[in-house]
């Protein structure tokens, strides 16, 4: 099989490097992704209690935080309405929507990894963390009861609780407390983990 003409002008790896972000990039998301850190952990967005918003990082921080958060409801939903199709027994059902909310970022990561593109990479897990560190913040509220009040839920309606389920099934609703903060741990793990990759994408001495 013949090679297509001037390929050797334009090898894979150069072809690939075309698309990977430059060191300018590289920071700047750095800047980003540490900021939008800082501010999580300050404003603790996935908290329900009205407040009014005080300063204009904080409005731009909400701006941001709900268009994650629309995000990964909806692939929550998702996962659900996955087995609303297909014949899925009931536990199964209702854990899919965290799965397919973990498994998005998830995939993301995965994908850009396999093409050497480390930055989207971390990205993709430090979004990952923020979809446990909320996930956390629903099985800390497990013990309030079988249904999940429409002010709190993603739909606006009254749904049956996740994780109430879940816990109740496997027989560990007393230790939601436990569960709730290791997963919260291993979330802002991935988050912290993710900027510190990011820093050492931004400074390091690879070639571009």
């Amino acid at each position: 099989m013949k090679k297509p003409k001037f390929s050797h002008l334009f090898p894979k790896e150069k072809t690939e490097q075309r698309h990977l972000p430059t060191k300018p990039a590289k920071k700047a998301v750095l800047v980003l992704f540490t900021l939008f850190l800082l501010l999580y952990i300050n404003y603790k967005p996935y908290l329900t209690t009205p407040h009014h918003i005080t300063s204009i990082s904080e409005y731009f921080f909400t701006i941001y935080q709900f268009i994650i958060n629309q995000t990964l409801g909806i692939v929550h939903e998702g996962g659900h309405g996955v087995c609303y199709i297909l014949p899925c027994p009931k536990f199964m059902m209702i854990s899919m929507g965290t799965v397919f909310q973990w498994l998005f970022p998830l995939g993301i990561a995965y994908y850009y990894k396999k093409r050497g593109n480390q930055t989207a990479f971390l990205i993709g897990l430090f979004i990952l963390g923020i979809s446990m560190d909320y996930t956390a913040w629903y099985m800390s509220t497990a013990h309030e009861g079988a249904i999940l009040p429409a002010h709190k839920s993603f739909l606006g309606v009254d749904a049956l609780h996740d994780f109430h389920y879940i816990f109740s099934s496997l027989g560990v609703l007393g230790y939601e407390s436990l569960i709730s903060g290791m997963t919260r741990v291993m979330g802002y793990l991935l988050m912290i983990g993710a900027v510190i990759g990011m820093f050492f994408e931004a400074f390091s001495n690879k070639h571009q």
